[in-house]
């Protein structure tokens, strides 16, 4: 008896994340392509998926009519832009169809929109997909309940030069997992960036630091700095390939469910907040 495979829409599929992602669904036993989308103006819109990913012909057009596939018993991966993925939100809630978002800079009025839309469907929203970064939560959430009061908390990232939105969303979960672990309001307690005459860092902030060049695919270091000693835990990632993997491991997560909000540490089986 064959493995029951769950079908996969990647949207966006022109774009670096969205060629990794079709080449994680072709990876595994479990999943299959069933559509792929762009905005309808893009230059990949009529090419085959499997071609422009790199994985052979699929005989996939890449559709810019993306409404259209947001079909009944199929899971929408979406690593786009906030205003996209709204958009698909929109149609994924119509259509009853489950979503994966990966999409980064959503502020909490989307983030609102996202927990209101899982009360219909199913959705697993994650600001990274890696296991490794989502093990990294949950070890930064330990050291802070461990050190607690006793060190001054800074969250150093980098990413490469097109980023666009900036601290990243992982250094943002981070910052919340550790936030969380020490009952403090990160949005009360946040640091973004220090220039000219600050005076003395106050113990209960949370600070974030951004460097942005090169093709750095992207790295996280939560530094726990006390008198005396430090602790720090890093995670580097050297391919986009981890977060495609992990999203297509929740793609699949996802079947059979019928509504909720999830994120990586309910596929992995653990909270990461």
């Amino acid at each position: 008896m064959g493995t029951q495979q769950s079908e996969i829409v990647v949207v966006g599929a022109g774009g670096r994340m969205g060629r990794m992602l079709i080449q994680a669904v072709q990876a595994r036993s479990d999943a299959r392509l069933v559509a792929a989308t762009e905005h309808p103006e893009s230059p990949f819109v009529g090419q085959d998926a499997g071609e422009l990913a790199g994985v052979g012909k699929l005989e996939i057009p890449i559709t810019g009519a993306a409404e259209s596939v947001f079909l009944p018993g199929r899971v929408v991966i979406d690593f786009t832009l906030p205003q996209a993925t709204f958009a698909h939100l929109e149609w994924a809630v119509a259509h009853r169809v489950p979503m994966v978002i990966g999409t980064t800079g959503i502020d909490a009025g989307g983030r609102e929109r996202i927990r209101q839309a899982a009360e219909v469907i199913p959705i697993v929203f994650a600001p990274n997909f890696s296991v490794g970064v989502n093990l990294m939560f949950r070890l930064a959430s330990e050291a802070a309940k461990a050190l607690g009061e006793s060190v001054d908390i800074e969250i150093i990232e980098a990413h490469h030069r097109h980023k666009v939105d900036a601290p990243s969303g992982t250094a943002l979960g981070l910052g919340q997992a550790i936030a969380e672990a020490l009952d403090r309001d990160l949005q009360k307690v946040a640091v973004y960036g220090r220039e000219g005459h600050t005076g003395a860092r106050e113990r209960s902030t949370i600070g974030f630091a951004t460097v942005r060049g090169g093709d750095i695919v992207g790295d996280h270091t939560a530094l726990f700095a006390g008198d005396g000693e430090r602790l720090e835990i890093t995670h580097r990632a050297s391919s986009r390939m981890t977060f495609a993997q992990g999203a297509v491991r929740a793609a699949v997560w996802l079947r059979g469910r019928e509504n909720g909000l999830f994120d990586m540490g309910d596929i992995l089986g653990f909270r990461t907040s």
